[in-house]
Parts: C-alpha cells; structure tokens; sequence
C-alpha cells in the first residue's frame, strides 16, 4: 500500500520479496511487482534495496551491493517497481524469473511533502526519475501538472500510468518521436511563464534538476528534487551517497533525503 502523504513513516523492514511479475516495457525498461511480506506501506518519494538478481543457495557477491530503487506504486503486500536495465545489477535483477526471491529493505528515506495552498504542483520526470513521482501524482490526483522527459518514446517510464490518473500530462523526447522535440525543463519553463503560486518536483539526471531549480528560483516558487546518488546500504552507514548542501558540508541521500528543497543543494559541487 501507499501511505497519505503527511503520515508517519512507516518502519523499514529487512525482507525476501517474491517476484510475482517482472516484465519488459519499451526501450530497456523493466516492470517488476514484487509481494513482500508484512510491507508496512510507502509514502510517496521513498525507495527500496533491492538485491542485484535473484537470490540462491549461495550468497551472491558479485555483484555484491543491492540498488535503490523508488516504490512506483502498491498495494496490500504487493509493490512496483519500474526500473531500467543499464549494468550488470539491473541485467542480473531483469533475468530474475516468477516465483524467485530478491533481498529487500525498506521502505526507505524521506517522502514528498505536499504543496500549500493554492500552490499549483508541478512535476517535471527525466528517464529514471519519471519512476519516482507516480506515488505523488497519483495523491494529488487531477491537481497536479506531469512533464515527462526522455532521449525518446521508447525510453519513457509508465506514460500510460500517469495518463489514466487524469492529471494534466505534456511530454517531451529528445529526437521529437512523441510530445515536444527537446528538453522537459522546455516544458516546465512554459508552465512557469503562465504565473502564480506554483512548486515544481524534480527527479531525474542532475543537470535536468539543476535547471529546474534554476527555472524555479527565476520563477518565484518553490522547488523539490528528489536525488539519486549512488548507495550501498540505503541507511547512512555507508556514506557513498553524500552530497554537498549549501549550509556546509554534506547530507546522506538515502538518510537526509532523497526528497531535497533544491535550494539546500550546492549543485556547482555535484558532477
């Protein structure tokens, strides 16, 4: 299930979730439905380790450390993932077959939070990151603006999801085969221009997110990133996931985040 958005968080668990679906979509990306035991439910904007491959008789240790990867969507003990086959890890977890098991925590991190009143909520998807805010769209129902952006149609995430929820939905790909030729932070400038109150959510390739932080300081609103630094454990122990924030030093993704107010992050030390 998916918690409201504004509940307690609920406890992470250390579980092996049974593949119940996992599943080719367009381009190299991958569907997977995974029914996990006692799962607590998610907010949106919170994640899960998953092992790399199914799990065997003997432990697996190459490759040795799980993937983050965003709650799509649940329900009851059942969760989805939409994930991209681009390494060894995820070419290992896409053989994975119906009926084997993968290593799960979570559900981890911190969650989106909601707009104010009579802020229009803006969410603007890159390749991957379009997986990570189907939980808030699917909140905020008809009330919220979708912008979704890949290289093209092939490599988007979930476009049929997002267009049953009935939110306003604009699309752009980088060779033009569907929506605007061009970036999403195209769309997201127009959305802009129109005025008034607005708060954009981010996910997607950091320069993408830099620039809707730019856009949005311009603009006068408020911006939210979500990031997606590389981890090893998802919890703050291994500290691969720092990155720089403006009052000094630096926060964990997977503790401090992976939700972020873009203006925290000192984007000029990210590469």
């Amino acid at each position: 299930m998916v918690c409201p958005v504004g509940a307690s968080l609920p406890v992470p668990l250390r579980a092996e979730a049974e593949i119940e679906v996992n599943i080719p979509q367009s381009g190299m990306n991958q569907r997977l439905v995974l029914r996990v035991p006692g799962w607590p439910g998610s907010a949106p904007g919170q994640f899960v380790m998953l092992s790399p491959g199914a799990l065997a008789a003997v432990p697996r240790t190459d490759p040795l450390l799980p993937r983050p990867m965003a709650v799509y969507r649940g329900a009851g003990e059942r969760i989805e993932i939409l994930y991209r086959r681009s390494g060894r890890g995820t070419a290992l977890l896409a053989e994975a077959r119906a009926g084997e098991r993968v290593g799960l925590v979570g559900p981890l991190g911190r969650p989106f939070a909601l707009p104010a009143p009579g802020e229009r909520a803006l969410l603007v998807g890159g390749g991957t990151g379009i997986a990570s805010l189907y939980g808030l769209a699917a909140a905020l129902g008809g009330g919220a603006t979708v912008l979704l952006g890949a290289r093209s149609a092939v490599d988007l995430m979930g476009r049929e999801d997002f267009e049953a929820l009935g939110a306003a939905l604009a699309i752009a790909t980088e060779d033009g085969s569907a929506g605007l030729r061009g970036l999403v932070t195209e769309l997201l400038e127009r959305e802009l221009a129109r005025g008034g109150p607005a708060r954009v959510y981010a996910c997607g390739p950091t320069p993408m997110m830099r620039r809707c932080a730019e856009l949005a300081a311009g603009a006068g609103a408020a911006a939210i990133v979500s990031l997606e630094n590389h981890m090893a454990c998802g919890y703050g122990v291994c500290l691969g996931c720092a990155v720089p924030v403006r009052a000094g030093g630096y926060a964990l993704v997977c503790r401090d985040g992976p939700v972020f107010a873009a203006s925290d992050v000192a984007w000029e030390g990210l590469a």
